[in-house]
């Protein structure tokens, strides 16, 4: 069996409004099968996962942060 192929995806989030919110989120997102790691960025609201995208896909990441209760969008930067 190989090891699952990691994709480093950035998501800008919106909603922010304390630090404990990066740690629901980070929680939330970090619950998710094939999620390998999660960084929240409070200052620059941007959520940061390595992720195996056959098991979490983007928009599973995005569903997770939305559970959380915050807006998130995929990002280029």
């Amino acid at each position: 069996m190989s090891a699952p192929t990691l994709t480093h995806t950035i998501l800008r989030a919106e909603g922010f409004s304390c630090p404990s919110c990066v740690a629901k989120i980070e929680k939330r997102v970090g619950k998710l099968d094939g999620v390998e790691s999660v960084k929240v960025h409070f200052a620059s609201s941007r959520i940061e996962a390595d992720h195996d995208a056959e098991q979490a896909s983007v928009e599973d990441i995005v569903a997770a942060v939305a559970k959380a209760g915050y807006t998130a969008k995929p990002s280029a930067f």
